[in-house]
């Protein structure tokens, strides 16, 4: 499609383009739709395909953030996790972890003097506070471990927070393209000329916009560099962080963080039911981010401090699956990829007379919200009908509910024949959105196709229809975590389901998620 035809087409530019689909880049889609600038989201592959689905899973302050004084990044992410468990009760909840006592690492008063702090740097009402325990004969940890801190911290599933943050945004008027890469974006005046190639068919597309923001997260130099045609003012510091998944380690619901002689720390965390979530190894990257795998050194460290820690020793064969991803950090010079800081920070590039270009440097997946919001602030000055900042208490799509269990008793009671671990997996997945997914069913029958592991054919057909999905690991590793229970022998059948939804749009190329 020429330009002139794409121009006739919409006649009327765009107020801000973000390139990006990460937690970053669809948290600014959502508040600046929210204030009522048109804006268009394009991401190169799937929704949380990168980084956004390769944390700890955690909304936290940054316990150990506390030993390299960043008391304003913990004050500021202690609030946020307050904000976050509030707006979105289905895929986040208040988690309690035991800090076992090593006192050759650190001296109890110092991990007290932590807590203490950790406590009250910020208004905390949802979660209980710190406190000393010990640890009984009935204790998974060495019997050499006796006493430690219980602390309180929150879950999330990360992929499906970006899912949903993009879900608003769209509700609001976002247009979101997934699998459409950014080709170009050259300035002419007062607006942006940018051109995007749809992955699935080779079309490319030109839009005009009056902002760009660039939130490609480790790519973010490079869409500098090859796209817009800038040196990056700011380099970012390539931190691998890579966890394994084993059968459940964890007794109760409680998780564990476990200190190392070499200052890291590793949580050990109750994960789908049935496994526990084992990392992170924060270690410099440096090649493609998007061949990013964990290591045989990294197998090898986490299975190390893990089995230092517990009784039950586990080994290489005992890991399910394992996933790596690539924080893009400031490059603030630190001397070990552990001790780079987590903050972020924003380089606005706005000439007079020139469309403003706004890109995003580091950040942590605690304070998306806290993030965008300062992100769409710095936009607005050049938007002077936007509206004020609004997503501090905005729940997110399916959120509205008072907690999981009375969700799960209110839909059990309405639909008695759905299966009780089905139910429990829709209310942490989707909250209410699953009364679309359960529309017009009265019977299991009515729910379609059964691929195995609770997955039934009207789920798929709602990810596809209003989650953008387009493959096999979309909905088995992003929308949901069925990858760990599903077998590969019912992916043709799956492949199949998908290509009909999707019609005359090609699927995308397959992609490889495996231990």
């Amino acid at each position: 499609m020429t330009s002139s035809e794409q121009d006739s087409l919409n006649p009327a530019p765009l107020d801000v383009v973000v390139i990006g689909g990460g937690v970053n880049g669809t948290g600014i889609a959502l508040d600046a739709a929210g204030r009522g600038l048109k804006v268009m989201l394009c991401e190169m592959n799937d929704l949380a395909s990168a980084t956004s689905s390769s944390s700890s899973k955690l909304i936290h302050g940054g316990l150990r953030y506390l030993e390299f004084y960043e008391f304003r990044l913990v004050r500021e992410a202690l609030a946020e996790r307050e904000s976050l468990l509030r707006n979105a009760p289905h895929i986040m909840w208040p988690m309690r972890f035991c800090l076992p006592h090593q006192p050759h690492l650190r001296p109890a008063w110092m991990i007290r003097i932590g807590l203490f702090l950790y406590d009250h740097l910020a208004r905390r009402e949802l979660l209980p506070a710190s406190k000393g325990i010990r640890f009984n004969t009935d204790s998974p940890l060495v019997k050499s471990i006796t006493r430690g801190f219980l602390y309180s911290d929150g879950w999330v599933d990360d992929a499906r927070l970006v899912v949903l943050c993009a879900k608003a945004a769209a509700a609001r008027g976002a247009l979101i393209r997934t699998r459409s890469r950014c080709v170009s974006a050259v300035r002419e005046g007062t607006l942006w000329r940018v051109l995007m190639e749809d992955l699935h068919s080779g079309e490319q597309s030109e839009y005009r916009c009056r902002a760009l923001v660039n939130a490609a997260g480790p790519w973010v130099s490079k869409v500098l560099t090859q796209a817009v045609g800038q040196t990056a003012a700011k380099q970012i510091r390539m931190v691998k962080g890579s966890h394994i998944v084993v059968p459940r380690m964890n007794i109760g619901e409680h998780a564990y963080i476990l200190q190392n002689s070499d200052g890291r720390i590793v949580f050990v965390i109750p994960y789908e039911d049935d496994f526990s979530l084992i990392g992170t190894t924060d270690v410099d990257y440096q090649g493609d981010p998007s061949q990013v795998s964990i290591s045989t050194e990294e197998i090898d460290y986490l299975l190390a401090v893990v089995n230092s820690h517990f009784r039950d020793t586990i080994s290489a064969s005992d890991i399910v699956w394992s996933f790596s991803g690539v924080r893009p950090l400031m490059d603030d010079e630190s001397a070990t990829a552990q001790k780079a800081s987590r903050d972020y920070s924003f380089e606005l590039d706005a000439p007079a007379g020139a469309a403003p270009l706004l890109s995003i440097f580091g950040g942590k997946i605690t304070t998306y919200r806290k993030l965008a919001e300062a992100a769409t602030d710095s936009l607005c000055q050049f938007f002077a009908d936007a509206g004020p900042a609004w997503t501090s208490k905005a729940t997110l799509p399916g959120g509205d509910f008072l907690d999981q269990p009375s969700l799960q008793r209110e839909l059990a009671e309405q639909y008695p024949w759905l299966p009780a671990k089905v139910l429990k997996r829709w209310v942490r997945t989707y909250g209410t959105l699953c009364r679309h997914i359960l529309a017009d069913c009265d019977s299991l029958e009515s729910l379609g196709e059964h691929y195995g592991a609770g997955l039934y054919e009207q789920e798929v057909s709602y990810l596809v229809r209003e989650e953008w999905a387009c493959t096999v690991n979309d909905i088995l590793w992003r929308r949901t975590k069925l990858g760990l229970h599903l077998q590969h022998s019912a992916h043709p059948a799956l492949e199949h389901k998908i290509a009909q939804l999707l019609g005359s749009r090609a699927t995308a190329p397959a992609e490889t998620e495996s231990p």
